[in-house]
């Protein structure tokens, strides 16, 4: 019996034999041609041929996947259509004179580094949609595509990585589980399989190199560990597991659209992180009470120019109009050195994690950020408006943004449009400073929202990129918590609610933590919603304020969680 760790993507146990899948994404030899005109023309029928297998690939996913999972094979479009990659290729091709799928493959190979160098993780595994939109397009020119693979019997895929593409030449009734040596929790492997309900471990960073069909497989996608050829008992351990795994998700899920109700009868709200349409629909479905991070940088990312006014009103509109009187609480736009989106001209940073991103790229690019904020003013006419302010470091960022807000409202009004007068404002919790000035920042606002992903790499100077030191990185840091306690406490104190959209909403030790904090609102994504009611469920405000306590006084996350054990 062999055991692999890896990173927990997909809650969940599969139990069944390996299909070992691998890609031809060798990098393509060097070749010098001749024309350099009709090697442009063959890369761009080859585009053409790869643009068309996406629209299948699109549809196909519809029916098999959803349409959260299927747009983004648009997005493999997009990127397919990016003229600054398309520049690259047809430049490398006539002043290099060098063929077409190696100057696809430099191109797109520059492109994914720049990405992979960022400091959001998001964007950071975005790489793999840059590498796989180019592998589609040079297998084009060799014509070796294929998009089916026949699957013989249920299994395990086992791969180095695989694309969304790659899911989909797979029957999906006969994929238990996925495993991969690359990726983290925000790759496609993680989004995909959160979203079917499949197990998935990723970032094991070793595989076995051969199976036969005799081998039993166990991935346990809540623990993150790969059990190659288990013995009985542990095999016959896992079969219970799994049998009462399946049987409290299916409870959860049946459960979703009632509250979230404590023990002692408080009701919690909880409620979605999205970033388009598709994810707004699939939290409803999953019982969402409202949205707590509307992610808007994708309305940016989704256009290969800088969208007007009038197309960021009908994408939000799009969105605000699915939800009832439900809150929803809509971010401006987060990006910046770190987050870039190659048609803002953004400029490069030598350390983009305390870069120009986030409020300090608004006020320096009243461009972007004005006809935002009137197109979210528009489009949310009849709508429970929250406007969230990211990356607020001091009490003059504040009264600047909301000067800036009202200008737009004044604008509007002389323009004659029709608008939300009315938008509650708050601000993002994601920087040292503002967690210290708490007290200050929430006499100038209706609410904040904690973002634990940036606060604790901020306070802990830990790069979350850094494999070397990310494990230092835990939300359940005494610090940290210790700060979360402080922009709860001081908020209250002031009149004012506290959300938190980090990934720490929907971690089921750091809830109770949380719940005895007096958190007002848990906003994770939409595939975690059911468990995170669950686990509210489990516990009474009064036990959980005398665990935080506790927690307070820990010395370790290690402490912390050992500490969460004795009262479960």
């Amino acid at each position: 019996m062999e055991i692999i760790d890896g990173i927990p993507a997909s809650k969940g146990l599969a139990i069944g034999p390996g299909f070992i899948y691998s890609v031809d994404d060798s990098r393509p030899e060097r070749k010098m041609i001749a024309d350099s005109q009709k090697e442009v023309e063959r890369y761009h029928a080859a585009m053409e041929k790869a643009d068309d297998a996406l629209k299948a690939l699109y549809d196909k996913a519809i029916e098999s996947m959803g349409e959260e999972t299927a747009e983004i094979f648009n997005a493999h479009r997009l990127i397919l259509k990016d003229p600054e990659l398309i520049k690259d290729v047809e430049r490398t091709i006539v002043s290099d004179h060098i063929c077409a799928e190696f100057s696809v493959f430099r191109a797109s190979e520059a492109a994914a580094k720049m990405m992979e160098s960022l400091d959001d993780e998001y964007f950071r595994a975005r790489a793999a949609d840059i590498r796989d939109v180019a592998n589609r397009v040079i297998q084009t020119l060799k014509g070796n595509i294929i998009d089916v693979v026949n699957l013989k019997e249920p299994v395990i895929i086992l791969a180095q990585d695989l694309a969304p593409s790659d899911t989909v030449k797979f029957d999906r009734s006969l994929i238990l589980g996925f495993c991969t040596a690359m990726g983290g929790s925000t790759s496609h492997t993680a989004i995909i399989s959160k979203a079917l309900g499949i197990p998935a471990l990723v970032g094991t960073k070793i595989l076995p190199k051969d199976l036969d069909r005799q081998t039993m497989l166990i991935l346990d996608g809540n623990e993150g560990q790969l059990i190659i050829d288990p013995d009985e008992d542990t095999l016959a351990s896992y079969y219970r597991k799994q049998e009462q795994f399946n049987q409290q998700s299916q409870l959860e899920l049946s459960l979703a659209h009632q509250p979230a109700t404590t023990k002692d009868g408080v009701n919690v709200e909880v409620v979605a992180n999205i970033g388009n349409l598709a994810d707004a629909k699939d939290a409803l479905a999953k019982g969402a009470e409202g949205v707590g991070l509307l992610r808007t940088e994708f309305s940016f990312m989704e256009h290969m120019v800088i969208p007007d006014e009038e197309t960021l009103v009908k994408t939000y509109h799009e969105i605000f109009d699915i939800f009832d009187d439900e809150p929803i609480i809509v971010r401006t736009l987060d990006i910046g050195g770190d987050k870039d989106v190659p048609h803002l001209s953004l400029t490069v940073e030598s350390n983009p994690f305390l870069g120009n991103r986030g409020i300090r790229l608004c006020f320096e690019r009243p461009d972007l950020f004005r006809p935002q904020l009137r197109a979210i003013l528009r489009a949310s006419l009849n709508t429970n408006l929250h406007i969230m302010f990211p990356m607020i470091s001091s009490l003059g960022e504040v009264r600047q943004a909301k000067i800036q807000l009202q200008e737009c409202m004044d604008s509007l009004e002389v323009d004659q449009l029709e608008f939300n007068r009315n938008p509650k404002i708050g601000i993002m919790v994601e920087v040292p400073s503002a967690a210290i000035c708490a007290d200050q920042l929430a006499k100038e606002v209706d609410f904040f929202s904690i973002g634990t992903n940036d606060l604790t790499q901020y306070s802990l100077a830990v790069d979350r990129t850094n494999a070397a030191v990310a494990h230092l990185g835990s939300e359940l840091h005494p610090a940290v918590l210790r700060l979360i306690h402080r922009v709860i406490e001081e908020g209250h104190e002031a009149g004012i609610w506290i959300g938190m959209c980090g990934e720490m909403a929907g971690n089921e030790t750091a809830i109770p933590i949380l719940l005895g904090f007096g958190l007002d609102e848990f906003s994770v994504t939409p595939s975690l919603l059911p468990s995170t009611k669950a686990t509210i469920r489990k516990w009474d405000r009064q036990t959980a304020k005398k665990l935080a306590e506790q927690a307070l006084n820990c010395q370790s996350p290690e402490d912390v969680k050992r500490l969460v054990e004795k009262y479960q």
